[in-house]
């Protein structure tokens, strides 16, 4: 890919993710108590408790990306997700994990525009999936809270 056409799709990754809190708000907009709370014939988690891991991740994220830019080769570690929602009470109102949320999303794309692009290059290693840089935490986190919201979406309509 040439460097035009990979400044575009960089470009359009960030548009992508800088949209991604607002999908999940808009697939919340107007949910009840008792939707937020409704687990899917799948098993998988509700809406509240998709909210929370939503906050939980991308917090990882926002320390993730620091860590990238700012140490040399970092050891980017993975963490059981399933145990973090027992562990961190995902049962809770999701007010706070919202705000979170867009707060961390926000404060990442502000920190991605500023790369140079020996920036974007940096990188480290992943406990579980090896060679880690910049550019590959986009692509993972721009889909991140899109596909989410979806699940959201699906499982306040008692599907998934």
């Amino acid at each position: 890919m040439n460097d035009d056409a990979n400044a575009q799709t960089l470009q359009s990754r960030l548009e992508r993710y800088g949209l991604g809190a607002q999908a999940v708000v808009e697939a919340l907009d107007g949910a009840t108590d008792a939707e937020l709370d409704r687990r899917p014939p799948s098993g998988d988690w509700c809406a509240r408790e998709i909210v929370h891991h939503l906050a939980d991740s991308e917090s990882m994220a926002y320390i993730r990306l620091r860590r990238l830019i700012a140490e040399d080769d970092p050891v980017i570690t993975a963490y059981d997700e399933p145990v973090w929602a027992r562990r961190l009470h995902y049962d809770r109102p999701i007010d706070a994990s919202v705000a979170v949320l867009k707060a961390v999303r926000q404060a990442s794309r502000e920190l991605l525009l500023s790369l140079t692009p020996d920036e974007w290059r940096r990188g480290g290693t992943h406990s579980e999936s090896g060679r880690y840089d910049v550019e590959r935490w986009l692509s993972i986190y721009t889909e991140h809270a899109h596909d989410h919201a979806e699940q959201i979406r699906r499982v306040r309509r008692g599907e998934g």
